[in-house]
């Protein structure tokens, strides 16, 4: 394995950590369920680091003038709880809509639960490469 593909995944490594351990706003759709986006085979929950990362995808999605109201949560609790009751292919996906800071937490081991986890090299876990 190269040097760049074992910096690459402590890079990632550390950032799941972070993850885990921050607490994140999760937007509520009308139902009071947290808002997510199918892409990929792949259920996505959307959480935002702050209000800002909120307010840039409000914007993006030519929203920014509706209220958007959102719970706090730990990211922990969305990758061990909210994704595998879903009862689909579930990640999270932080930060949408801001250029270069958002980053993907897909339903692969490691990351969620092996219960929920898609095996690699399933027809979803292909399309997460």
């Amino acid at each position: 394995m190269s040097g760049e593909v074992v910096r690459g995944r402590r890079e990632f490594a550390a950032l799941l950590g972070e993850f885990r351990r921050a607490v994140v706003l999760v937007p509520l759709g009308e139902d009071e369920a947290p808002l997510v986006g199918d892409y990929g085979g792949v259920r996505w929950i959307y959480a935002f680091s702050d209000e800002t990362a909120l307010a840039r995808f409000a914007l993006a999605r030519a929203e920014g003038s509706r209220e958007w109201p959102y719970r706090r949560v730990l990211g922990a609790r969305l990758l061990d709880a909210a994704a595998p009751a879903t009862g689909v292919p579930c990640g999270v996906a932080l930060d949408v809509g801001s250029e270069g800071d958002g980053a993907l937490f897909p339903p692969v081991p490691g990351i969620v639960p092996d219960g929920a986890a898609v095996a690699v090299g399933s027809q979803q876990g292909e399309q997460l490469r």
